[in-house]
């Protein structure tokens, strides 16, 4: 293969893991609830195999070409930076800290000194209800809406009338100066909303990710080093710090970023483009919204058609997800479940079943091998089944 297009279908999971109990996640399942609630029309990613994946009950076509399966994420966790960073190989030993209590005082107060500014809020909460409870008291006062959630996150909301968005990145990038060693939570989220008052408020799409930069060698690293091109579409910058990159388009929400898939598509080049597709979980999953998370589902599914219609015979294409986002599940944060796995390239006839791999990692192995790398990161490639 000469490239590989690798989307991630942000919290798109596939099932609960066995040990999701531990994280409140027993039952849990995005993908098969979806279909059991709103039964999206996804006529090409079914024709992939994705109906061959245990616990999910979508349609299973007579005829369909593919490579399907499911992965285990093998680190502790359930969030967006541990999910990719063990899709590139890095698997985290411990999982990055939670604050289910708020930040402590010791890292507020170097906060409020660093920036100037006081704070609101410091508890868990949806992104959106806590806008509805402090956005006004924001908006007379000055003060930065902090809040967390159930994954490892540091959350600055601010009105882009009372603080200018590059100054709101300044502020994230503060945070995450002070957030290290043992309070190295994995993201520092600006969160910029627009909006005259509560019940009106409405996060924008200049959203940025402050991440920790990766504890470890990635595949991105290793391709980097062997000279191969790599590129990220939406927030996969944010993830890996940039690091092992050659470049980006932070593309903002599914659309523009299938838009900007496409239009990398249509280029010349030997190498490995990264997607992430966020609103599944942000505009979606997190929200609660059952039929909205089928529609969008749909809206991927039908651009695969175009996406499939300029994949050259030298091209293989990957559709995985990170962790779960399960909106029947109980609360608004992600869920601990498996990755679905599903791969077609333009010379494959029939449906061929990868099972259940070990290790998120399987997916960082393949690619190594498809470009001949030595490093399979402790993981299993599938490339002989492709």
């Amino acid at each position: 293969m000469k490239r590989v297009f690798m989307i991630v279908l942000d919290s798109v999971g596939a099932g609960a893991l066995p040990d999701a109990a531990k994280y409140g996640d027993a039952g849990s399942n995005t993908l098969g609830h979806i279909w059991e609630h709103a039964k999206p029309a996804l006529p090409n990613m079914e024709k992939m195999g994705l109906g061959n994946i245990p616990g999910l009950e979508y349609p299973v076509p007579a005829e369909g070409a593919g490579v399907f399966g499911r992965a285990a994420e093998q680190s502790a966790g359930k969030d967006t930076t541990t999910g990719h960073w063990e899709l590139m190989g890095l698997k985290l030993e411990r999982p990055f800290p939670l604050y289910p209590e708020g930040f402590p005082a010791e890292v507020m107060d170097e906060f409020e000194r660093r920036t100037g500014r006081k704070t609101l809020g410091n508890y868990p909460a949806s992104g959106t209800a806590i806008l509805d409870v402090l956005g006004e008291e924001h908006m007379r006062t000055g003060a930065l809406i902090v809040y967390t959630s159930g994954d490892s996150v540091f959350q600055i909301a601010a009105h882009e009338d009372v603080v200018p968005v590059e100054e709101l990145y300044r502020y994230c990038q503060i945070a995450r100066d002070i957030l290290q060693g043992e309070h190295a939570v994995g993201r520092v989220i600006a969160r910029p909303f627009i909006g005259e008052k509560s019940g009106a408020f409405q996060r924008t799409g200049r959203r940025r990710d402050f991440s920790l930069e990766p504890i470890g060698p990635t595949l991105l690293d290793k391709l980097s080093e062997k000279g191969i091109y790599t590129m990220g579409i939406g927030k996969i910058e944010d993830i890996f710090c940039m690091r092992g990159l050659s470049e980006s388009d932070h593309a903002a929400g599914n659309p523009a970023c299938v838009d900007s898939l496409l239009s990398v598509m249509q280029k010349d080049f030997t190498g490995f483009v990264f997607v992430n597709l966020v609103d599944f979980d942000s505009v979606y999953g997190h929200r609660r919204d059952v039929m909205g998370y089928g529609k969008a589902l749909e809206y991927f599914d039908q651009r695969l058609d175009q996406i499939k219609a300029l994949m050259t015979g030298d091209d293989l294409l990957i559709i995985t997800a990170d962790h779960g986002c399960d909106p029947v599940h109980t609360g608004t944060d992600h869920t601990r479940e498996y990755i679905p796995i599903l791969c077609w390239h333009k010379g494959m006839q029939g449906l061929t079943d990868i099972g259940t791999r070990g290790s998120y990692a399987d997916i960082a192995a393949t690619v190594a091998e498809i470009f001949g790398l030595e490093e399979r990161f402790g993981a299993e490639s599938f490339a002989d089944k492709l």
